[in-house]
C-alpha cells in the first residue's frame, strides 16, 4: 500500500511533525512493529523527512507564551493561501487592486498606465497604494463612495477554500500560542488566523488604529484573544492605514502609546514572515521610535537561510534594534516543523507551570490532537 501526503506531517499527532509509521511500501502493520522494537530517535535531532533539526535557541525556547508578541508577516499569509497573489507582497496587493479597478471600470486609462509604471518602477509602494485607494475612494460632497471596498473583496474573496495544508499547520501554532497567553499582531489586511481560529472553534477579533480604545486595552493584554492589524483589514476598509496621518490620533493619545511601547521594552517579539517589518513605517512609529536601548533588549526573527553573506547582513542591522536573527533552515517548508517544535516547546511548559503536576509530554502531545480540516466547508478542504 502506499499513501502519499500533501506535507510530511502525521496529524493524528499534536505536534511532534513525525509520523507514527513509515508508510511507503509493505503493510502500515508492519511499520508499526519496526517503531515499537527500533530506538526512536531524539525528537529534536532527525525529522520526518530524515532530515537533522536545527536546534531550538535555548534563550526563545524557554520563553513562556504570555512573554511574546507574534508579529506575522506576508511570509505567514502567501504560505497559507498561495494562490492569492495579493497576500505575497505590497507589489502583488497593489497589482491584484488595480486589475480589479481595471475589471469594474473605475480607472481612467491614463491612471491606470500610470499606477503601472509606478509598480515597474517599484517607487514607494505604500505611497502608490495610498494614492490608489485615494483614487478608488472619491468623495461626493460628504458622501465617499465604496468602490475600494468592492475591490478589496474582489481582492481576498473566498479565502478559507484557498488555504493550503502546510498553512494550516503554521496558523495551527500561532493560535496554540495565543490560546496560551501570546499577543499577535500582523502588517497584513487578510483574515486568514481569524478564519482558521474559527473553525477551530475560538474566536478572534480583528482590530485596527482607529479604535483606540481596543486597541489600548490590547497592549494592556485584556484582548488576548484579538488580532491586531496595525495596516488594518480588508473586511473594515475605513480602517486601512497606509499613510502616516490615518495613526495621528493614535500617536498622539499618550496613554496608548506608553502600552504599546512598553510590550517592545518588556516582552519578547517574535518576527515569522517578515521580512522588511521593522522597517514598516507604522510599525516603526508604533515600536521603535520612542524605545531606547533598543540593543539591550531580546526579540526574535526566524528567517530562512538561503544567502550566507545575506544572512550575516540582516544578523548584523537587527542586533542594534534588539533583534536576534535565527534561521529556521535552507528551505521555506523548514519552518512548518521548526514553528510547530518551538510553538509545543513552549505551550507544554506553560502547562507545567499553570497546570496541576508536570505532566507527561507524550501525552501532552497525543491529549492537543489536531485536525487542520476540523470545522471547514467540504468545498475547502483539501
Amino acid at each position: 500500500m502506499s499513501v502519499t501526503h500533501p506535507f510530511p506531517v502525521d496529524t493524528t499527532r499534536f505536534s511532534t511533525g513525525y509520523p507514527i509509521a513509515e508508510v511507503s511500501g509493505g503493510s502500515w502493520m508492519a511499520s508499526v512493529v519496526t517503531v515499537k522494537t527500533e530506538k526512536r530517535p531524539a525528537e529534536e535531532d532527525v525529522g520526518s523527512n530524515g532530515k537533522k533539526h536545527r536546534k531550538l535557541l535555548p534563550s526563545l525556547k524557554t520563553k513562556r507564551a504570555p512573554e511574546l508578541v507574534l508579529v506575522i508577516g506576508t511570509g505567514i499569509s502567501s504560505a497559507v493561501a498561495p494562490q492569492v497573489p495579493a497576500l505575497r507582497s505590497w507589489k502583488g496587493l497593489i497589482k491584484a487592486l488595480l486589475d480589479a479597478a481595471d475589471d469594474f471600470d473605475l480607472l481612467e486609462e491614463e491612471e491606470s498606465r500610470r499606477f503601472q509604471k509606478s509598480l515597474q518602477e517599484d517607487k514607494n509602494l505604500v505611497h502608490v497604494a495610498h494614492d490608489l485607494i485615494q483614487k478608488l475612494s472619491p468623495r461626493t460632497d460628504n458622501i465617499r463612495s465604496t468602490f475600494f471596498k468592492d475591490c478589496l473583496y474582489e481582492v481576498f474573496d473566498d479565502l478559507e477554500c484557498k488555504m493550503e495544508y502546510a498553512g494550516k499547520h503554521l496558523l495551527r501554532s500561532v493560535l496554540q500560542l495565543m490560546e496560551s497567553g501570546a499577543l499577535v499582531l500582523t502588517t497584513n489586511f487578510d483574515n486568514l488566523l481569524e478564519i482558521y481560529a474559527a473553525h477551530q472553534g475560538t474566536r478572534l477579533e480583528s482590530l485596527d488604529l482607529t479604535d483606540e480604545k481596543k486597541v489600548l486595552e490590547w497592549a494592556q493584554e485584556k484582548r488576548r484573544l484579538s488580532v491586531l492589524h496595525i495596516h488594518g483589514v480588508y473586511t473594515n476598509p475605513s480602517g486601512i492605514v497606509l499613510h502616516p496621518a490615518g495613526y495621528q490620533n493614535v500617536l498622539r493619545n499618550t496613554d496608548v502609546m506608553r502600552e504599546i511601547q512598553k510590550l517592545y521594552e518588556t516582552k519578547s517579539f517574535l518576527f515569522l514572515g517578515c521580512g522588511r517589518t521593522v522597517e514598516d513605517t507604522t510599525f516603526q512609529a508604533l515600536f521603535l521610535e520612542a524605545v531606547k536601548n533598543k540593543s539591550d533588549l531580546e526579540h526574535f526573527m526566524l528567517v530562512r537561510r538561503e544567502d550566507v553573506d545575506e544572512f550575516k547582513k540582516l544578523r548584523d542591522n537587527m542586533l542594534d534594534k534588539g533583534i536576534k536573527v535565527i534561521s529556521y533552515g535552507n528551505e521555506y517548508a523548514d519552518l512548518l516543523e521548526y514553528f510547530d517544535r518551538l510553538a509545543n516547546e513552549i505551550c507544554y511548559q506553560d502547562m507545567s507551570v499553570n497546570g496541576c503536576g508536570s505532566p507527561n509530554k507524550e501525552d501532552y502531545e497525543n491529549q492537543n490532537g489536531f485536525d487542520s480540516q476540523r470545522g471547514l466547508p467540504e468545498d475547502c478542504r483539501s
